[in-house]
Parts: structure tokens; C-alpha cells; sequence
């Protein structure tokens, strides 16, 4: 099956929150909350001004401020660490929630400039217990073809927010898991904080600007 409707839609809908404090706006029902946010992702990548190569950077800041609202960056950090997040101090935690959201940005913000039409019906939603949920649907393509997606969800206060995606039954958070597991228990914490901070410089010498010789 295609792979390009799920990455080009459902990517900013996952992972383009980067700024775990900011305040979210929507509040209702967990596929209210996700039905808002994803025609404001949508109407954002259709939006005739800002097409275009040269609208790149302002693309993707415009999708980036819809997600900080909706999803729970905090949350997905502590899964995606699993049991090693017991045994982190504050400061840890906090830098590895950062490390993570820098991640998440750098590993899909690209894809949404593959986005291509694509539509999310949601079908069913799943309560479990008051503050946890899980909205079921699929991405309708162009053509009809329909991709099924889960979305996880837990409240903080009155709001609804995402912390996991599933993707035909692959999850974001345990994808995430199953790599930083295996370079813990072959290594250790410090290495895998390591790389998450090497890939950060990475990305952003690449982003500079390089000076060219006359």
C-alpha cells in the first residue's frame, strides 16, 4: 500500500509540536479536538499564499503554531523512553523531552510538503475511563483508497491531547521505544543522549547558510 498519504497528512498531524508548554486552544470531545485541528492543518497547506517553494518556511511555521496545541509532547517523550524514565532526575527529563520534540521536528516537518488532498474520516471513538481515549479513523485519498489511523489521546485539565499515533497498527511511541531500548541496554542513557544532541548540531550546521569562495 502507498505510503504517501499517511506521511504527507498525518505527520503534522503527529509530530510537528515542539514547545511542550504552550496552552492549548481546543477543547471538547477527543474527535472534535482532532476534527478542528485537522482542517486547520489542512486549510494551512491548501492556502493559495502559501504555496510554492518560497513558502516553505512559512508553511511549516504555520502548521507548527496548530500543533503545539494539540499534541502532548511531554507525554510522548516518557512513553517513547519507556521504564528508563524512571531513573532520570528532572534536569534529564527535561533536556530528553526537548532532545525529543528537536526529533520529532527535524524527522517529519519536511513531509508536509507531500501532502496531496488527502482527508481524515474519523469513525469511532473509545472511552477509557475519564481521561483517556482513542479516536479511530482513515485517510481517504484522492482516489478512495482509505489508510486506518489511531489516535491516542489523555486529558490534562479540560483540554484533549495526542500523544500517540498509530499508523495500520505501527505505533510512533513504540517505534521510538524500541530504538531507544535497544541503544540503552547495548550502551547506555548517556549515549543515546549523545546522538539525540549530535543530531541537533547536525541539523543545524546543515541549515546554516554555507559561504561560498569567490
Amino acid at each position: 500500500m502507498p505510503k504517501r498519504p499517511m506521511t504527507s497528512l498525518l505527520v503534522p498531524i503527529v509530530a510537528l509540536a515542539v514547545v511542550v508548554t504552550a496552552v492549548p486552544v481546543f477543547a471538547g470531545a477527543p474527535t472534535e479536538v482532532l476534527k478542528a485541528y485537522s482542517e486547520q492543518v489542512v486549510k494551512i497547506l491548501e492556502d493559495p499564499t502559501l504555496k510554492g517553494e518560497d513558502k516553505r518556511s512559512e508553511r511549516r511555521a504555520a502548521v507548527r503554531k496548530v500543533a503545539i496545541d494539540v499534541f502532548d509532547v511531554e507525554e510522548t517523550a516518557k512513553r517513547a523512553l519507556g521504564r528508563h524514565w524512571q531513573g532520570r532526575s528532572a534536569e534529564e527529563r527535561k533536556e530528553f523531552v526537548d532532545l525529543f520534540a528537536d526529533l520529532l521536528e527535524r524527522t517529519y516537518i519536511s513531509k508536509i510538503d507531500l501532502y496531496g488532498g488527502e482527508r481524515i474520516k474519523f469513525t469511532t471513538e473509545q472511552m477509557d475511563g475519564a481521561d483517556r481515549a482513542v479516536v479511530r479513523g482513515k485517510v481517504v485519498t484522492k482516489r478512495g483508497a482509505e489508510v486506518p489511523v489511531e489516535a491516542r489521546m489523555n486529558k490534562r485539565g479540560d483540554k484533549w491531547l495526542m500523544y500517540d499515533v498509530l499508523l495500520e497498527n505501527i505505533s510512533l511511541v513504540g517505534n521510538y521505544r524500541a530504538q531507544f531500548d535497544q541503544i540503552i541496554r547495548t550502551s547506555s542513557y548517556g549515549e543515546l543522549v549523545k546522538r539525540l544532541r549530535d543530531k541537533r548540531v547536525d541539523s543545524s550546521e546543515s541549515a546554516t547558510p554555507q559561504r561560498t569562495s569567490r
